[in-house]
């Protein structure tokens, strides 16, 4: 999915299927390189686009191989040399179907649990 204009990721049009949301965290780029790391190693994860603030990797459904699209977005990284403190902003949407039954959300939360413990 396309940055808007805004260099922001784009809003949930479904919100039944599609979680978009950001995170404050203190030293942002150490966060982000964790993140990307486990966001890479979900089960049935291809990753499509790696940059420097940006990560997009499309996740499958275990027994219909449905595909999500999981993007990560670091807001931080010009302003993060000068602050620890920053945002990074993640969205997990569903390509088919009007409901995900809540596995977007919950992939959300169990990428932010894990990160928080490797702090």
């Amino acid at each position: 999915m396309p940055l808007t204009n805004k260099g922001t990721l784009s809003q949930c049009i479904i919100k039944t299927n599609c979680v978009l949301t950001e995170w404050e965290l203190e030293d942002v780029n150490v966060k982000y390189k964790h993140l990307i790391g486990l966001a890479s190693s979900l089960p049935r994860t291809t990753i499509v686009k790696q940059e420097k603030n940006y990560w997009h990797g499309i996740c499958r459904s275990l027994i219909f191989r449905f595909p999500d699209d999981l993007e990560i977005l670091n807001l931080s990284t010009k302003m993060a040399t000068i602050q620890k403190k920053g945002i990074i902003q993640i969205r997990s949407a569903s390509r088919y179907g009007a409901s995900d039954l809540g596995v977007n959300k919950n992939r959300i939360n169990n990428l932010y649990k894990k990160l928080m413990e490797l702090s």
